[in-house]
């Protein structure tokens, strides 16, 4: 490891400035964005970036690579200007298209557009509890995979992180757990300038942080000068000296730092510098060179290519070498890092649901959920997940199920994760499990208290990336616990939010198929939503069972030509046959279509859609949740049996009585739309 002995300061004054002048004139440009931050890292990022992270930027996906949130995600330029700079495919061309339509470089940064981006941030707060997520999966994968001699899963998750960060809740919640399980390998630097968008923080934030992340059980290294790069070189090494702790660098530093007359206030944190003061600043800060000009030697002297491309091929060695001695786990490893199912999904995800028709039984489907992953986890070494604090209630436990613990003694490993009262960092955390590859997590709580985890549940959708989310407790059907606890408005929403598969099954059968279509799901998150309450096994044949991936099917024909639909989700399937029933004694024709997911019908081709839905055939659709979502389905003319106010605490029974959601409501309403 080098020291900063071996760098002449001018050296290393041009490779700071370089990320300053980049802020500055690619914010400048773009007439908008955050310069302080980067300004004011700069030196922190140098020296994390030249001598310490393990990267390598001609493979931004190489396995074992150190990951790097930039918690603070409005400083995006911080971490776009590092990445052109060291060699990642991000040209200078497209730091000049910062903040514009369809660039590589968005305001915040976000995962899948710019290579070297582990993770879109922005929402403060999340950055970080990703990275908490992201050494938990290294925990775990480092307890299942590694071996005497050969350590293939062992790298740090570096974090910077700001005021903003740390006075979301969820920081609280993200970084407490952190503590609890012992992410030595999470280090994160606090940039302490006392700076957020209104001002000096101290109106509103004097949190003793040192003292608060000690209280987690964090290592914390105080009162580090943030702009000497011998002070945090020799702090990053003290939090590398230990490993059952994460750590806390907090950094004292000067936000702005290079522009002569803003730095250090407000003015600086969220907008252009103006040219005036950019101009003031390049002198100030030794930069001799116009917009967006970098001279070849800091390019040179930044650049990571060839020692990135180095410490991968010691780790290729070293994984060879693993591959001989242990072939199987070798395979399984890259396997699992390439986000590949195991051989033989299909035929397994196929023989558990003819398996769970054929038993055909009558249970809640939160119970149906948890036969689900007693089926597929054993097939499936990746699934991770756990609850937050419902275990009893979501029924995600399973009988391989073992806790992930960071007690002293423990390995670490294990494959079920007690998340304690903790919603949202429960959610984000699983989201960085996701991002870091080898692992597929799912999350649960009450459908109700997905309203705690909303803004990780969106980031999960907008970043593409493959999570379970399980709610149970559904609907009003939960009963006694009341409106506080019954979900009225949640699944509607939740299927607004886009790239976010719903699936709300109405049985055993249901849930199965559901649980296999987000399991095989690479390109999103899915939730899946349970009931508490029994729900009535429905009879299908091989090409119904077929048709159910497709999120909406017929599930029972009319006798005859159908003179109307009904539409139904969850536990109102049982009330939709019951209807058809009972029309048919008076000579009506319905036709019953079950529709899980609507978000993966509406994905169907419109010859699909219309033989499920065929046109001018009068529709109603039963769902115990808002209305105004299935008017796209049953048109102005159609008709909603649904529930547009809070429940009430009762016995789920009279709930639904109570509140319209009986087959013979359904069916009166049918004649009304006829």
């Amino acid at each position: 490891m080098s020291t900063f002995s071996d760098f002449e300061q001018p050296v290393f004054n041009n490779l700071t400035s370089a990320i300053r002048a980049l802020a500055m004139d690619a914010v400048q440009k773009a007439n908008s964005g955050h310069p302080g931050a980067p300004m004011g890292m700069a030196e922190i990022a140098e020296v994390l970036w030249n001598h310490h992270l393990r990267h390598n930027p001609k493979n931004p996906k190489w396995a074992d690579r150190d990951r790097f949130v930039l918690s603070n995600g409005h400083g995006s330029m911080l971490i776009y200007a590092l990445l052109h700079l060291t060699g990642y495919d991000l040209s200078i061309d497209d730091l000049k298209q910062f903040r514009q339509l369809h660039s590589r470089t968005p305001g915040h940064p976000e995962y899948g557009y710019t290579p070297g981006v582990e993770t879109t941030t922005g929402p403060l707060g999340q950055g970080v509890t990703n990275a908490v997520g992201m050494a938990l999966a290294e925990k775990m994968l480092a307890a299942e995979f590694n071996r005497d001699g050969f350590d293939i899963v062992d790298h740090y998750t570096y974090v910077f992180l700001g005021d903003g960060c740390l006075m979301e809740g969820i920081s609280h919640e993200a970084c407490s757990l952190a503590g609890t399980w012992g992410l030595g390998k999470l280090i994160c630097f606090y940039d302490d300038n006392g700076i957020s968008i209104d001002g000096h923080v101290e109106g509103w934030f004097t949190d003793d942080t040192p003292k608060r992340f000690e209280a987690y059980g964090w290592n914390v290294i105080p009162d580090v000068n943030g702009h000497d790069p011998e002070a945090i070189h020799a702090a990053i090494n003290a939090a590398k000296a230990q490993s059952a702790k994460p750590t806390l660098i907090c950094c004292k530093t000067v936000i702005g730092l290079g522009a002569p007359n803003k730095q250090g206030g407000h003015d600086v944190h969220g907008a252009p510098l103006g040219d005036a003061e950019i101009a003031a600043a390049r002198p100030h800060i030794g930069w001799n060179f116009g917009p967006f000009e970098i001279p070849q030697e800091v390019y040179e002297a930044w650049d990571g290519r060839r020692k990135g491309a180095d410490l991968e091929a010691q780790w290729q060695r070293k994984f060879d070498q693993y591959a001989r001695h242990y072939p199987e786990q070798a395979a399984e490893f890259t396997r699992r890092m390439n986000g590949d199912l195991p051989a033989g999904w299909a035929d397994h995800a196929e023989a558990v649901i003819s398996k769970v028709n054929e038993k055909a039984e009558t249970i809640a489907t939160r119970k149906a959920s948890q036969n689900c992953i007693e089926a597929y986890a054993p097939k499936l070494p990746e699934l991770a997940g756990g609850s937050a604090d419902l275990a009893g209630s979501n029924l995600t436990l399973w009988s391989g199920s073992k806790a992930v613990s960071g007690k002293p003694g423990k390995d670490g490993g294990g494959n079920y994760i007690h998340f304690g009262v903790r919603e949202f960092g429960m959610s984000a955390i699983c989201n960085g499990v996701a991002l870091h590859g080898g692992l597929i997590p799912y999350s649960a709580t009450f459908l109700m208290f997905s309203e705690y985890a909303r803004n990780a549940l969106r980031m999960a959708a907008l970043m593409k990336i493959r999570q379970v989310f399980v709610y149970t407790h559904d609907s009003i059907g939960l009963g006694e616990d009341g409106p506080t606890h019954q979900p009225v408005e949640q699944t509607a929403t939740l299927r607004m939010i886009p790239n976010m598969d719903v699936w709300r099954p109405c049985d055993t059968v249901e849930s199965a198929v559901a649980w296999a279509s987000a399991i095989e799901r690479k390109d999103g998150p899915s939730s899946l939503l349970f009931s508490r309450q029994n729900l009535a096994f429905q009879k299908r044949d091989a090409v119904t069972i077929e048709n159910i991936r497709r999120g909406g099917y017929v599930l029972s024909e009319s006798a005859g030509k159908p003179q109307a639909v009904i539409i139904a989700t969850g536990s109102e399937v049982a009330l939709a046959t019951g209807a058809q029933q009972a029309l048919a004694q008076g000579g009506i024709h319905v036709r019953v279509v079950s529709m899980p997911s609507t978000n993966v019908f509406d994905r169907q081709d419109a010859a699909y859609r219309e033989s499920v839905l065929p046109r001018g055939v009068p529709r109603v659709a039963v769902e115990a949740g808002v209305s105004d979502g299935w008017y796209k389905y049953v048109g102005l003319d159609g008709a909603v049996v649904g529930l547009d106010r809070f429940g009430e605490s009762a016995p789920a029974g009279e709930l639904f009585k109570a509140f319209g959601f009986t087959a013979a409501n359904v069916a009166e309403t049918v004649k009304r739309v006829l």
